[in-house]
């Protein structure tokens, strides 16, 4: 095991030192252990280097807020080793990582495999409400739910022992480095760069993955050219707890293949184990969108404020109400909604002078003072995503009550009780 600085991650090496160098990362909530049983067989041949995502596994709790940062710690740790070169393996939100090395970082690369991964993990909104959940209620909620996220039914009840193992890797997490792991896949989206990863790819599902099932799988390889996609019987999200021989098979398999154009395809597949390859490089197809277009209006010689705005606006208030806004608007309103956009997100909201938690604040405030209830309650929901608790949203109305007035306060708490009791209550 590894000492950790803040820009690294712990770690933990197996196998011959003079071997090649394979990388297994984790799944958010997990640890290292989840590659237990892969290292017997992999560690013969390869040098295997498996890492805790911060805060995970008794790591240092320094939170990683996007998949970027992540790959920078990933790769400050790998130089400090002096590895250069490697293949690797990722699950889930490491799975994100590996795909940010083949686009970033192609040069460190050699082969790439990616397990119940996805170009995007569900919508932001998702992360975002999954944050505020544990930050009002710990990690408990979420950790007596991870089996049925990551098992199949089959599986948890015959295996009690690994079921309650996965409970408690959950629950033992730091609650910051998982929220900021979470606003790390609400933010990640390769959709439009995947025909640009250029290593020898696998994409990896479980059959019964209820999470990022083979329909994601399947985007990964309809984008990315000349990948090929293994689906795993009987097995879910953490398929490589679930399934470990068939997994530890195709990773040999995967890795230990020089693959180059014209190579026998056939000679990959796992008896049991349907292997997917395409006819004809993938090029990308209608479910994987375009890049954004780029606004070239100008504002007064600056850059155009609107599609930052726009941004901020969804980060802030979350896709579903922003689209709702949008889609509403019509040739009345509509002139209203570029401009709130544009001016109060885009130019006020995104300025350094405060943090989201100071924003969010003031406009609270502002809101009781002015007595806005509808705006005060998806304001509420935008404070609990910008990190305010609940406790530190009634202090902001208590502290409104003196300066605002008794009765616009009373209404204020009526309606920031109910949108705290929706946001914060677990989904069992």
């Amino acid at each position: 095991m590894s000492e950790t600085p803040m820009n690294t991650l712990q770690y933990r090496l197996d196998g011959p030192e003079d071997a090649p160098v394979l990388i297994l990362g984790p799944s958010l909530g997990t640890t290292w252990h989840m590659w237990d049983r892969q290292i017997p067989e992999l560690a013969k041949q390869w040098r295997v280097f498996r890492f805790d995502l911060p805060g995970h596994g008794g790591a240092p709790a320094h939170p990683a807020g996007s998949v970027a940062e992540l790959t920078g710690r990933l790769l400050a740790t790998l130089d400090a080793l002096g590895v250069q070169r490697f293949g690797f393996a990722g699950c889930a939100l490491a799975g994100a990582v590996g795909v940010e090395l083949a686009l970033r970082h192609p040069e460190r690369l050699t082969s790439l495999v990616l397990i119940a991964a996805s170009p995007r993990f569900g919508t932001a909104d998702e992360f975002r409400q999954r944050g505020v959940i544990v930050r009002t209620n710990g990690l408990d909620p979420i950790a007596r739910t991870s089996p049925d996220r990551w098992f199949t039914a089959g599986f948890a009840a015959a295996q009690p022992a690994i079921t309650e193992w996965a409970v408690q890797m959950v629950r033992t997490t730091d609650p910051g480095c998982y929220i900021a792991a979470c606003e790390a896949l609400a933010s990640f989206d390769v959709r439009h760069e995947l025909g640009r990863v250029g290593v020898p790819t696998l994409v990896l599902v479980g059959s019964d993955d209820q999470v990022t099932g083979p329909a994601e799988a399947r985007t990964l390889v309809a984008g990315i050219p000349d990948a090929r996609l293994a689906v795993v019987p009987g097995a879910s999200h953490l398929v490589p707890v679930e399934q470990p021989a068939a997994v530890t098979d195709l990773l040999v398999r995967h890795f230990s293949t020089a693959w180059q154009p014209g190579y026998d395809t056939g000679q990959t597949a796992v008896p049991g184990i349907p292997v997917v390859l395409p006819q004809q490089p993938a090029a990308p197809i209608a479910e994987i969108a375009p890049a954004p277009p780029v606004a070239t209006d100008q504002v007064m010689g600056r850059p155009d404020p609107y599609d930052a705005g726009l941004k901020v606006r969804r980060e802030v208030l979350g896709d579903a109400h922003v689209d709702r806004a949008l889609t509403q608007a019509d040739d009345f309103s509509g002139d209203f909604q570029e401009f709130i956009t544009r001016y109060a997100w885009g130019e006020i909201w995104d300025r350094p002078g405060l943090d989201r938690r100071a924003r969010s604040c003031v406009t609270l405030t502002a809101l009781v003072a002015g007595g806005h209830l509808d705006e005060l309650a998806f304001h509420t929901r935008a404070a609990l995503r910008n990190g305010l608790t609940p406790d530190e949203i009634k202090e902001v109305l208590l502290h409104a009550a003196v300066y605002c007035g008794v009765p616009a306060a009373n209404s204020a708490f009526r309606v920031a009780q109910q949108v705290i009791r929706e946001e914060t209550t677990p989904q069992e």
